[in-house]
């Protein structure tokens, strides 16, 4: 099977959710044009990331009946989507999350699981944390669905492996921080190694979509990837600028990934659990 993903590497507007929702639309519509199956679209994407107390402000529910969420669910009818934003539960607490929608039903909810809260990072104050990490079919196989700081602990991705993902999508808000090896920003550079990386260990495909622009002084540096099973670049989008960014993936090279190097099979799972156990136990 032939799958076209496209990263949607957009620059959002700081607390205007109808401002960002037209840019979906509008970014959706280009994506229809190339003839994209599954359009995914960055971490806080209808309402950008620094939000403080605009978060109590900006929320919505991943509902048809919600004015904002009622055209991404029309849209999903004609192409697959992973949107980004804030939910309020019914507890009025607030999650980063992403849902992927399809055929105008919500296929998957994912509440981002770590908030990091260290450094120029405050999501634990206005957040809370997400207690799920599972799998979810869709009609182009067994997906998994992380946002940033959860794919930068080896847990979240590993889990979705084991419970049958084939295709990682991974949506950031990532900052720009540091200039590391041969000038390449330290965080851009840490996270395409990481990428490469879980896409090369669980012999699956891994699609990053990060978003570009500035918010309060702080640069998001796009780059947004996709890589496949054997751990090759697939495709790139630029750094600092918006793009939509398409490739088209060959699903059978699961097969050929699996075949040459079996790591799926020979997976010692109840060791795991069994030496977590003891761990935890001490």
């Amino acid at each position: 099977m032939k799958l076209t993903v496209g990263l949607a590497q957009i620059a959002p507007r700081l607390g205007d959710v109808a401002a960002n929702l037209e840019l979906h639309l509008a970014t959706i519509e280009k994506a229809m044009a190339q003839g994209v199956d599954l359009l995914c679209f960055p971490e806080l994407s209808l309402t950008g990331y620094t939000l403080q107390d605009l978060t109590y402000e900006v929320a919505c529910k991943p509902e048809p009946a919600d004015p904002t969420f009622r055209p991404l669910f029309e849209a999903s009818r004609r192409l697959d989507l992973v949107i980004g934003f804030v939910e309020e539960d019914v507890r009025h607490r607030f999650f980063i999350a992403a849902a992927y929608l399809s055929g105008g039903k919500m296929i998957h909810l994912h509440h981002k699981v770590y908030l990091p809260t260290y450094t120029m990072f405050d999501e634990g104050r206005y957040f809370a944390w997400g207690n799920d990490i599972h799998a979810f079919d869709t009609r182009f196989g067994r997906f998994g669905l992380l946002i940033c700081e959860d794919f930068w602990h080896a847990s979240p991705p590993y889990l979705l492996w084991l419970d049958g993902a084939d295709v990682l999508l991974f949506t950031s808000a990532s900052p720009g921080r540091g200039l590391g090896y041969e000038g390449k920003l330290d965080s851009s550079r840490w996270v395409e190694l990481v990428n490469q990386a879980y896409a090369s260990l669980f012999t699956v495909f891994v699609a990053h979509t990060n978003r570009v622009g500035f918010e309060d002084g702080v640069n998001f540096w796009g780059g947004s990837t996709i890589f496949d099973p054997d751990g090759n670049l697939i495709v790139q989008g630029p750094y600092f600028d918006e793009a939509l960014v398409v490739a088209t993936l060959d699903l059978d090279a699961l097969h050929r990934a699996r075949a040459r190097l079996p790591l799926l099979r020979d997976e010692r799972t109840a060791l795991t659990l069994r030496e977590l156990r003891r761990i935890l136990g001490e």
